[in-house]
């Protein structure tokens, strides 16, 4: 009978171990990210999306949510009030409008290695060419007359008298021959060949010289110093999505994507996806020496000669605020 008299303490013992082995068996506590979008769920934004599915961020200790876009919505001001954790910058001219007007935010990131903003034009218009589109009607957003709109009007000779309005649809550019529209080379040429038959003219930003990164990830500089580690465990967990997305089955990322924009079709999702991979914007011979996601000193150098010498930038402007090097993958910051 001596076990049963002993039997009050062994149950007060198991009593006082058995918090602490649930505490040790329980799974480590997650840390919530905002990350803000510069537009609706689109393939564009597959790795992001594939890293959620995948759980992905959750092995690297992340709960992260996303949150779309659009053209009423600014993460520039989401970001700057503590709203957004991270958001895509969608250039490297808005990083270097950061610096400008002193707003502490910093791009830790690129995951597009070309900007893949176009401009479309109806096919048998004579417009088949960046210099053929001097004094033609062109319709732009307010956020492109002041980034890349600067650059082909300095090269080309463009003047703001051609600007039209856009309102993101592509309306009028189907009742009108003669207007050119902006675009993305992962969407607006599909929905014009789904509309009439067949593809425009597209004319890639890239191919006119502009050598800006595209899809920068963007965050504070409060974030940057007080939480260094959610950076880089951000950017080396989307960079594994990416990596999954392309090279790997997009099903998961697909099927998130149509549950936040249903708008966006089958057809569509997979247009964009296998441009993305046919002009290898996310994975290059750049990105196989510095990894997915990366930049270089000497990237950010030649963009910014090459818009100083289109005088849209002084000589004396600090474009080594815009960005950082730090939170990349060690030794992937390779110059290029």
């Amino acid at each position: 009978m001596d076990w049963f008299r002993s039997l009050p303490r062994l149950l007060a013992a198991l009593l006082c171990i058995s918090p602490a082995l649930a505490h040790a068996a329980s799974p480590p506590k997650l840390q919530k990210v905002t990350f803000g979008l510069d537009w609706v769920a689109e393939a564009e934004y597959g790795g992001f999306y594939q890293a959620v599915a995948d759980g992905i961020y959750r092995k690297y200790g992340l709960d992260v949510t996303i949150r779309e876009g659009g053209p009423q919505v600014n993460n520039a001001q989401l970001l700057l009030a503590g709203r957004l954790d991270f958001d895509i910058t969608s250039n490297s001219f808005l990083a270097f409008n950061f610096v400008q007007q002193k707003i502490p935010f910093v791009a830790v990131a690129a995951f597009f290695q070309k900007d893949i903003d176009v401009l479309i034009a109806h096919r048998g218009a004579g417009e088949d060419s960046f210099a053929a589109l001097k004094g033609k009607p062109i319709a732009i957003s307010a956020d492109t007359r002041a980034g890349w709109w600067l650059f082909l009007k300095k090269k080309y000779g463009y003047s703001d008298s051609q600007i039209r309005p856009y309102d993101f649809s592509l309306a009028p550019f189907f009742t009108s021959k003669d207007l050119v529209v902006q675009g993305f080379l992962t969407s607006e040429p599909f929905l014009v060949k789904q509309k009439t038959g067949h593809f425009p003219v597209v004319l890639r930003l890239d191919q006119a010289g502009f050598d800006g990164y595209g899809e920068l990830i963007a965050t504070s500089r409060k974030l940057a110093k007080t939480d260094p580690s959610v950076v880089r465990r951000f950017i080396e967990a989307s960079a594994e999505g990416w990596k999954s997305y392309l090279d790997g089955n997009p099903a998961p990322a697909f099927a998130l994507i149509r549950k936040a924009n249903p708008d966006m079709t089958p057809a569509l999702l997979k247009f964009g996806y296998d441009q993305l991979k046919a002009h290898q914007v996310v994975e290059d011979a750049t990105t196989a020496k510095i990894g997915i996601g990366g930049m270089t000193d000497a990237r950010w150098k030649g963009f910014y000669e090459q818009m100083r010498a289109a005088g849209l930038y002084p000589a004396h402007f600090d474009y080594r605020k815009a960005y950082t090097l730090r939170f990349l993958p060690k030794g992937k910051a390779a110059a290029r």
